[in-house]
């Protein structure tokens, strides 16, 4: 099942599903746009909200797995999850939140126990981090701090930003020793060497702060996004100001002003456009090493590693429990996609 295919990305998996012959059952809220997308595809749909925990059980008790794809997740994942525990249905979602991740990892247990694999983050967040990352430990196996940073270029869609708003009432996010610590917006900065060029980045609150750490074991993770000098210092402006951007007012005239301006990018637009990221890890001696990826537009990368992840566990039992990408699908599943090229520092 793919609920909220009637999303921007949601649309663009249930597209190309239906061209590799998965034929998922179409699932979301909206009484209009789920019938009128499922009778373009000739798919079967659903029609639910998930308000309701035994409707929410009972709506996707036909399904062996779930793609969750409807934000913000932070509203979202938690009563479809627990439906998918409930009804011993895998979960699969393409949320990028910390906050989202380590919420699930909490019902590692259940998982086990109720044999339902929990597997979230399986799109561009955090996909190709994730892969890199155990790249990047196996090449150095003692590795105890690892950068990861990325220039993900092309307009963010509606659904995007407004989980990026989301994430301004919790500010940033970095892990050390272990431990997830929240630090004031752009906390450092750096000139990352991108394999197209140098550019400055500054920390984010990125889904493999929490997530690579049980990917690799590495208890010092830092995520950095490419961003203009001029919006490092606006960022730095606004540390005073994060108790207010929370707050329900700020929120919603933020979210209305998203709903007024912000247009997806179309697929001519995301065809002009290129991800870059990059990796490295260090020890405690002062080894180091570094990889690039380069890869398709992050809506196109979502696209194919979500339904790469749907196509392996047709093929392959789930592992019950909450895992990450590259954990259960290995950290070359990223060479599997289209248009990928991974490279490593020598």
């Amino acid at each position: 099942m793919l609920y909220g295919a009637n999303g921007y990305t949601g649309k663009l998996i249930a597209r190309e599903a239906k061209n590799r012959g998965l034929n998922p059952i179409l699932a979301g809220r909206h009484k209009e746009a789920i019938p009128r997308l499922a009778r373009e595809l000739g798919l079967e749909f659903r029609v639910f909200g998930l308000e309701t925990p035994s409707f929410i059980l009972e709506s996707i008790s036909q399904a062996d797995l779930v793609l969750h794809c409807a934000g913000p997740f932070s509203q979202t994942s938690t009563p479809m999850m627990q439906a998918c525990l409930a009804g011993k249905t895998h979960y699969l979602d393409i949320t990028g939140e910390i906050e989202v991740f380590e919420a699930i990892r909490k019902h590692n247990t259940i998982a086990k126990q109720r044999g339902v694999m929990l597997l979230p983050g399986v799109g561009f967040d955090v996909v190709p981090t994730d892969c890199l990352a155990l790249n990047l430990k196996k090449y150095l196996p003692d590795a105890d701090r690892l950068l990861l940073a990325f220039d993900a270029r092309g307009g963010p869609s509606r659904g995007t930003a407004l989980t990026m708003i989301e994430g301004l009432k919790t500010g940033g996010k970095v892990r050390e020793e272990g431990m997830l610590r929240n630090v004031p917006f752009a906390y450092k900065t750096m000139e990352v060497p991108f394999v197209h060029k140098k550019l400055w980045s500054t920390t984010i609150p990125w889904g493999d702060v929490s997530t690579a750490f049980h990917t690799t074991g590495i208890p010092n993770i830092e995520v950095y996004g490419a961003t203009r000098k001029s919006t490092i210092r606006m960022m730095k402006l606004l540390r005073p100001f994060r108790g207010l951007l929370g707050t329900r007012l700020v929120q919603k005239t933020l979210k209305q002003r998203v709903a007024r301006s912000v247009t997806n990018p179309t697929a001519k637009e995301r065809a002009k456009t290129k991800s870059y990221i990059w990796g490295k890890v260090l020890n405690a001696s002062g080894e180091s090493r570094e990889a690039h990826l380069v890869l398709a537009n992050g809506y196109d990368v979502t696209v194919e590693a979500a339904l790469g992840t749907v196509e392996h566990f047709m093929a392959n039992d789930p592992e019950p429990g909450v895992q990450t990408p590259a954990r259960i699908l290995g950290e070359h599943f990223i060479r599997t996609l289209p248009n990928v090229e991974m490279r490593f520092e020598t």
